[in-house]
């Protein structure tokens, strides 16, 4: 019976899928310096991240404060998809969205407009390319994508954009290194 969950009597116990409140609400899992997400079984997935990614997540978040009118930025926002919690590095919901689904969600059932993910030493492209796919099917509009040198990435369902529909301002690279 490899596989199978045991207690240390080794009798067999049925795993149980942990749900997001508890997560957040998780005493021991309240400090740690690392982001958190669950996979589809309910497995807590832990992510480092280093100072640039938030300098670089600071930097995203205030061009929005700045120039996207009619909606507002977020950082960390934990989004339901179908296999499991991602917490996206940054995102951006419309006031439409924002007036659906408040703001006092513990996570939100459908992904806001905007979603950025900001490359970590821990992450592989083909879990980028799966985290972009879960936010499209979530209700995303355009998924970008920030490299660890700043570079964006602009992307909507139907692939690559060189800029962004939504904010075609938005530039395409980041310096966090000068004003």
């Amino acid at each position: 019976m490899a596989g199978l969950p045991a207690t240390s009597a080794g009798v067999l116990r049925k795993e149980r899928r942990m749900e997001w409140r508890e997560v957040v609400e998780h005493p021991s899992l309240r400090d740690l310096p690392f982001k958190i997400e669950t996979n589809e079984w309910g497995k807590i997935m832990m992510t480092p991240a280093t100072y640039a990614h938030g300098l670089y997540q600071g930097r995203i978040i205030g061009w929005f404060e700045r120039h996207a009118e009619g909606g507002r930025p977020s950082g960390e926002c934990p989004i339901q998809t179908s296999k499991g919690v991602k917490v996206a590095d940054v995102a951006w919901a419309s006031r439409g969205f924002l007036k659906k689904h408040g703001v006092s969600n513990l996570l939100l059932p459908e992904s806001p407009e905007i979603v950025v993910e900001i490359k970590s030493p821990s992450n592989s492209a083909p879990e980028m390319e799966e985290k972009r796919q879960l936010y499209f099917e979530a209700g995303a509009k355009e998924f970008w994508f920030c490299d660890e040198h700043g570079n964006i990435r602009f992307f909507d369902p139907r692939g690559e954009l060189e800029r962004s529909g939504l904010f075609g301002e938005f530039p395409r690279h980041i310096d966090i290194e000068n004003e």
